[in-house]
Parts: C-alpha cells; sequence; structure tokens
C-alpha cells in the first residue's frame, strides 16, 4: 500500500508538472505575425476609410520602420509623423500575439483625425521585435514603452520642447500602458488611455482557466506561476495593472466593451475604483473584446479626442511624482 501510494503520488506530481510547463508554454509562447497577416485580420474589423488610408500612409513612406537597442534587442516601432508640425504625440500599444501594425485603426484615429504624431512599437516576442516568451505587459514590455516614450518625446519634440503625449492600449496592450502609468514618468506622458485591459495576469489567466479548460486555479494556476517566475522573474500576480493603476496621478480613460467575454467586463469596474482621480469610464455598448473602436467609431473618437485634448494642452497635465 505504501508502494502504490508512493507511485501515484509520483505520477500526480509528473503530471502536474508536465501540465504546469504546457501551460506556460501555451500562454507565453510568442506568435509573431507577418506585417501581411496583422493587416488582414485589421481589415476584418477596421473601417474601409481606415485601410485605405493605411494603404496610402504606407505606400507615401509617411509610416515609417525604426529599429532602436533596448537592452541588447532589436526593438521595432512604426511611426509616423503629423501632417502639420505638432508635439502632441500617441504612443499606441498592441495587443496579446498581435503587432503594432494591427493598431492602425487606433492610428487613424490620432494622426488623421486628431492630427497627432504615432508612434507603434512592437512588444517584445511580437511583430518585428525579437523574444522568446510573451511578458503580459509586465518586466521587458514596460522597459519597452518606457523606452519608446524616450524615442517619441526626442523625435517629434526636439531639443527645444516636450511632447504632449497619450500612451493608449487595447488588451494587453491597455494593461502594459496602465502598469507603466504606475512607475515614474516624464512630464511628456500626460494623459493614458486603455482599453480593455485585464486586472491582472492572474486574473486574466484564471478565467481563461475556467472558460477554456474548466479548471479551477489551484493547483495548475498556482505552478504555472510559480513556474514563470523560475523561469522568467515574474510570477502572474505580480503582473497587477490593480496595483499599478492604485500608484497612478495621470489623468485615465478607461474604455471596456460591456458584452467582453474574453476580458469580462468586471475587471474594467475595479480597475477603475482602484484609480485614483483623475478618470473617466465608457462602456461601449453591446461590444465585445477590443472592438469598441469598430462597433462605435464616432463616439469612441468623440471621447478620445476630448479627453486627450484636454489633458494635452499646455498645462493640462496633473504634476508628476
Amino acid at each position: 500500500m505504501a508502494w502504490a501510494f508512493a507511485t501515484t503520488v509520483t505520477l500526480l506530481l509528473a503530471a502536474l508538472a508536465g501540465s504546469s510547463f504546457y501551460m506556460l508554454d501555451f500562454a507565453l509562447s510568442p506568435l509573431q505575425r507577418t506585417d501581411d497577416e496583422a493587416l488582414t485580420r485589421l481589415a476584418s474589423h477596421a473601417p474601409q476609410q481606415v485601410m485605405q488610408w493605411v494603404d496610402s500612409m504606407r505606400h507615401d513612406g509617411r509610416l515609417r520602420d525604426t529599429v532602436v537597442n533596448i537592452d541588447g534587442v532589436a526593438a521595432h516601432a512604426w511611426i509616423a509623423a503629423a501632417e502639420r508640425p505638432t508635439t502632441a504625440t500617441a504612443l499606441i500599444v498592441h495587443g496579446y500575439k498581435d503587432t503594432g501594425l494591427s493598431m492602425m485603426h487606433i492610428a487613424y484615429l490620432y494622426h488623421h483625425d486628431l492630427g497627432m504624431n504615432v508612434c507603434l512599437p512592437d512588444l517584445p516576442a511580437h511583430g518585428h521585435t525579437p523574444g522568446d516568451h510573451i511578458d503580459m505587459g509586465w518586466a521587458a514590455d514596460r522597459a519597452h514603452v518606457k523606452r519608446w516614450i524616450a524615442v517619441a518625446d526626442r523625435l517629434f519634440g526636439g531639443d527645444t520642447a516636450a511632447t504632449h503625449m497619450v500612451l493608449h492600449g487595447i488588451s494587453m496592450g491597455a494593461s502594459t500602458v496602465m502598469n507603466v502609468a504606475g512607475d515614474s514618468l516624464p512630464s511628456c506622458v500626460r494623459c493614458v488611455v486603455e482599453d480593455c485591459g485585464y486586472t491582472s495576469a492572474w486574473g486574466e489567466f484564471s478565467w481563461q482557466l475556467g472558460q477554456m479548460f474548466g479548471l479551477p486555479d489551484f493547483p495548475l494556476l498556482y505552478t504555472t506561476s510559480a513556474l514563470c517566475r523560475a523561469k522568467y522573474g515574474w510570477t502572474f500576480s505580480q503582473a497587477s495593472s490593480v496595483r499599478q493603476v492604485e500608484k497612478c496621478r495621470l489623468p485615465m480613460l478607461f474604455i471596456h466593451g460591456d458584452s467582453d467575454d474574453f476580458v469580462p467586463t468586471a475587471m474594467v469596474h475595479e480597475l477603475y475604483q482602484a484609480k485614483p482621480q483623475p478618470k473617466q469610464l465608457w462602456l461601449a455598448p453591446g461590444s465585445a473584446h477590443a472592438r469598441a473602436y469598430s462597433d462605435h467609431p464616432a463616439e469612441y473618437t468623440r471621447l478620445v479626442r476630448d479627453f486627450v485634448a484636454r489633458w494635452t494642452a499646455n498645462g493640462g497635465s496633473p504634476s508628476h511624482r
């Protein structure tokens, strides 16, 4: 009986270890889409005028490839200067297993509609930026966004002026900009727009574990999180946008589809409650995950225009830490 018990325990532990490795690989393995794949996905939901604008920007060379070295990584971004010189700049961050090009509908809003400069980085292990795993908006993702803030500020502000910058992210990109906003940032960053971001990597993986596999958190999420710490230096609970927005004093606009079942709508209420003023919340009626702009382009544009105009004007930013 003792031998049988020991054998059973050993097999169960081996199965748990194997499942943890599988889950970590399933969740964090890169899927680096090509430019054509990113644009095909974008065309499936973006308005036709956006795709025509994208074609024009690429054909005329106004959308430029830019590469900088970040901690030994050749980090890539797409950058476009506004039609008229301005220091108003949007740094736009893509979602999970997407690329900077997948955010061209949001770039259209800022560049075409609002006349701003835009910078669309590929996060590590996405698009043209190399990497061996996805950071879920934490660790390397935060470092890369901060570096791109500095690059965009130098490009569009120059030696004599600072930019007036908004950070805008969707899905994992939204959690990334929330995580960045909880850190000390240069004064050029004036406000943040987060669209359907999750509360934490733990919260999102817990939700997906239940939705996709019908499993509880214990024990698999705990062991996988511990494995993530051993391999990559962070745990799922450490990657917490809620804790980061608690520290953020920048103005933040929260956007979420009220029919989002991928990052459940309830998460935005937890995030909004945690964030000190100034803040604003809009629930997009009937919108699923990351579809608020596609479903309500005019309302989305109006809300973002009004919010950004209020906080990117000279003197419109609250004091930084």
